[in-house]
C-alpha cells in the first residue's frame, strides 16, 4: 500500500504499479482508509487502549485481494491475509501506529501492538488492530483528542461515513463512561493544500504533511 518499508504499509509496488499505469496516480494522496475508533476502558474507568478498524479502499483491496489469490499456498486467502496483517503491524511499530493521542493536551504513549487481524469484508481489506496505553489513565472530568494520518500523506485517513457524516460507530467509547464524542474536520492551510496537490506519484512528502489534513476524534467524559 506504501511504497517505503519503514513508514508505508505492505504491497506498495504493486498498487503504485496499478495507479501509474492507469494514469489515475496524478496528486496525494494515493489512496484512503476509512477508520472506526473504539476507546477501550476497564472497570474503573480507565482508558487502557484504543480499538481501530482500518478498511482500505475498493482499488487497494482489489489489488491486494487479486495479489493473494495468485499468491495462494498453503492455507490459501486466510494465510496471506494473516502474512499481510503481520506486515502491516511490522511496519507500522517505528511510526508510531499513525497514531497520535493526547489528553488535556498532553500526549499518551502507547505499548506494543499484539493482538491484530486482516480480513476481507464486503470486498475490503480491513486491518483491525488494539492498540494499548503504556499506563491506564483515567479520562473523567478531562478531554481526550487523537488523531490517526500517514506522516507523508501519501494514504489519507478518514472516519467511516454515512450519509456524509461520520457514521454513528466512527467514534464509541467502551464501559460505563458517560461521554460526549465528536469527530473535527481537518481545516489545512491553503498552503499545505497547494504543496500537496503538487505531489506526483514519484515523489514523497517531507514527514507531517499528513497531520494537516487529519480529522480530530474528541471525548469528553464525565
Amino acid at each position: 500500500m506504501f511504497d517505503d518499508p519503514r513508514r508505508h504499509l505492505a504491497l506498495a509496488a504493486t498498487l503504485l504499479l496499478c495507479l501509474a499505469m492507469s494514469g489515475l496516480a496524478q496528486a496525494h494522496p494515493h489512496g484512503w482508509i476509512d477508520l472506526r475508533m473504539r476507546l477501550v476502558v476497564d472497570d474503573e474507568g480507565r482508558l487502557t487502549g484504543l480499538h481501530q478498524s482500518w478498511r482500505m479502499d475498493p482499488f487497494y483491496s482489489l489489488v491486494v485481494l487479486e495479489e493473494l489469490g495468485r499468491a495462494e499456498g498453503e492455507g490459501g486467502l486466510e494465510a496471506g491475509l494473516d502474512q499481510l496483517g503481520l506486515e502491516i503491524r511490522n511496519n507500522l511499530v517505528d511510526q508510531g501506529y499513525f497514531t497520535e493521542l493526547r489528553l488535556d493536551g498532553e500526549p499518551l504513549a502507547f505499548a506494543e501492538v499484539n493482538d491484530y487481524t486482516v480480513l476481507e469484508r464486503g470486498g475490503r481489506v480491513e486491518f483491525v488492530f488494539l492498540l494499548p496505553l503504556e499506563t491506564p489513565t483515567a479520562l473523567d472530568g478531562r478531554t481526550l483528542r487523537y488523531q490517526v494520518f500517514d506522516p507523508t500523506y501519501y494514504i489519507e485517513v478518514v472516519h467511516e461515513e454515512e450519509d456524509g457524516a461520520p457514521a454513528d460507530d466512527a467514534l464509541a467509547v467502551g464501559g460505563e463512561l458517560d461521554c460526549e464524542t465528536h469527530v473535527l474536520p481537518a481545516d489545512p492551510d491553503p498552503a499545505k493544500v497547494m504543496e500537496a496537490a503538487m505531489l506526483d506519484v514519484t515523489d514523497e512528502a517531507e514527514p507531517g504533511l499528513g497531520r494537516h489534513f487529519a480529522e480530530t476524534g474528541e471525548v469528553t467524559c464525565r
